[in-house]
């Protein structure tokens, strides 16, 4: 079972705010979904618990996966144990700025990204162990999730190419050129407001709307990602293995303090 995992150091800086709704609309309202569609569960981080004999049966953790509870998450499906999630929270301290903030998310979709190439060297045994909505949930989960970060700068090339010279940089056809650029508004309005409201939900399920003004940032959060994903891709081809460490014990508010 994953326990719901929730930043506590909020009021430290905007990026912990971000760490907050990102949080607590994947915690509380993402997992709990997938959960109980009985779909593959990417484990995240603290707060795993497992029984000790299914651990090994699956061959336990990954040593060479800097995301290793993500990749044993969708090793658990496969072996056909089911994964849930309790309503138990675990309070984390979030990187309040971008340096640290960069250097964790570069591991954390190197790590998706070797888990998506781990499991898919054989895809059809994957399928079949799956299923076809766990296999697809797994192809938009983990590899959709870095393969978005990485083309969010190329669609917004395109976009700022079509804003500014009215031609689309992809085709030459009148009709297509006409129909694109509200293709490409409507793409990317869709993708912030689905993420800022999941965000919203999940403040909201935590009592945090007071915060919610940072959802405002969401544009500028994905290209940030996207600079992680880059840089996650460089990594993995260069330095698969190393796992650059985040350094806690820095914040300098605390919610969990405040409320006892």
């Amino acid at each position: 079972v994953q326990a719901r995992l929730c930043i506590d150091n909020t009021a430290d800086s905007w990026l912990t705010r971000l760490f907050t709704a990102e949080y607590a609309g994947h915690f509380d309202i993402f997992l709990p979904g997938l959960a109980v569609g009985h779909l593959p569960l990417p484990l995240r981080g603290s707060s795993n618990h497992f029984h000790t004999a299914t651990l090994r049966a699956i061959g336990g953790w990954d040593p060479y996966n800097v995301t290793e509870d993500a990749d044993l998450g969708i090793r658990l499906a496969r072996f056909g144990y089911r994964a849930a999630t309790i309503d138990s929270t675990t309070y984390e301290e979030a990187p309040a700025h971008f340096r640290p903030w960069l250097r964790q998310r570069t591991r954390w979709f190197k790590g998706w990204m070797q888990t998506w190439l781990v499991h898919m060297r054989e895809p059809r045994r994957l399928y079949r162990e799956l299923g076809w909505p766990g296999f697809w949930c797994f192809q938009l989960i983990v590899g959709g999730n870095a393969l978005a970060a990485l083309i969010h700068p190329l669609f917004l090339a395109g976009l700022a190419a079509m804003a500014l010279t009215g031609v689309p940089l992809w085709t030459d056809d009148t009709l297509t050129g006409a129909v694109l650029p509200s293709v490409y508004v409507s793409t990317a309005v869709l993708g912030y407001l689905v993420s800022a409201g999941l965000g919203l939900l999940g403040l909201s399920r935590r009592g945090l709307t007071t915060h919610a003004w940072v959802l405002l940032l969401t544009p500028l959060h994905w290209l940030l990602l996207s600079i992680a994903a880059w840089r996650a891709l460089w990594q993995l081809m260069v330095a698969p293995y190393m796992w650059e460490k985040t350094t806690h014990g820095l914040a300098k508010h605390s919610r969990l303090n405040d409320e006892m």
